[in-house]
């Protein structure tokens, strides 16, 4: 019948297994079909997208994965518009550009945010549409990789986080003193309203999301509370390092890429910001938390048993 511990170890074993095993079943696809290698411009032409290993060209990018966000987005692009023309009045040393990544949308998605171009011009408003759906991570690791900016924002299309609050995270950026190699992540933060959220959730929705704090903290990431806020700002060479061995395209991306910043040691700061909930989530709770929890478990035996490498094997084409 064997021991209780050998019997134990059975199933332990089986798992670590199959996220070895399985781990080349996930890889990042980071070839891009010929179409998500231009944008067009207020004109109607079409430019290539450049590189994050080019030289920054603007001082902060922008990039906001959008699938089936033709109702949200506009609210989302309002406001950020409003604040980075403000800004850029204020200060006209200020450049900036936005990238919305339309992670291969079912609705005019794609249509609304040339809106935006066809305003503002190609040089600050740009639109990448993914042929097929990659997943949350997949479009932001799309519009980073041809991004332009010194600083690089993740914002989600929903609006949840207010745009001015950018000004927090950029002051977190400047606290930790980036190395010399310019590293600093800044992470946006929900983790001051969890009582007020704990008190309008239920039990079981409770229980799930203590649950999966536990998870990322006991195998991925330590000293961060909140990890999936979708407001992150990095350097551009933080977001060069970490963007480019990411491998989970789906909700735990956030998870990944900051277990790989910490791998690197890269300094991540985490600042507080306003946030609100906003209808049309695209989170399925119980299967979302669990799809999660199951991915937070391989992020972090796939990294031990060599099945994925903190390091590029492979360039995006």
């Amino acid at each position: 019948a064997g021991t209780p511990i050998s019997r134990g170890a059975v199933p332990v074993s089986a798992v670590v297994l199959i996220a070895h095993f399985s781990a080349s079943m996930i890889m990042a696809d980071v070839k891009r079909h010929k179409n998500e290698k231009y944008f067009f411009t207020e004109d109607g032409e079409m430019e290539a997208f450049p590189s994050i290993e080019d030289p920054h060209s603007r001082e902060l990018s922008v990039v906001v994965p959008s699938y089936n966000e033709e109702l949200r987005l506009p609210v989302m692009m309002d406001e950020a518009m409003e604040y980075l023309e403000s800004r850029q009045k204020q200060q006209p040393s200020f450049t900036y550009e936005v990238i919305v990544v339309d992670d291969g949308s079912k609705d005019k998605t794609t249509e609304v945010a040339l809106d935006y171009t066809r305003r503002y011009g190609a040089s600050k408003v740009r639109v990448l549409t993914l042929v097929k759906n990659h997943g949350k991570g997949g479009a932001v690791r799309m519009g980073v990789l041809s991004s332009r900016g010194k600083f690089i924002l993740m914002a989600d299309a929903d609006g949840a986080t207010k745009f001015a609050d950018i000004e927090k995270v950029e002051a977190g950026l400047r606290d930790i003193s980036p190395k010399p190699e310019n590293m600093a992540i800044s992470c946006g933060s929900r983790a001051h309203l969890e009582k007020e959220s704990v008190a309008q959730r239920s039990l079981f929705r409770t229980f799930l999301m203590y649950g999966f704090h536990f998870l990322v903290w006991f195998f991925c990431v330590r000293g961060i509370k909140d990890t999936q806020c979708g407001f992150k700002l990095f350097t551009r060479e933080a977001a060069q390092k970490t963007f480019s061995v990411l491998h989970v395209e789906r909700w735990a991306f956030d998870v990944e890429l900051l277990y790989i910043a910490q791998c690197f040691k890269i300094p991540i700061a985490e600042v507080a910001v306003n946030w609100t909930e906003i209808e049309g989530s695209k989170l399925v709770p119980f299967w979302s938390w669990l799809q999660m929890g199951r991915d937070l478990v391989f992020i972090r035996l796939r990294y031990l048993t060599g099945a994925w490498k903190l390091k590029s094997p492979r360039k995006a084409e």
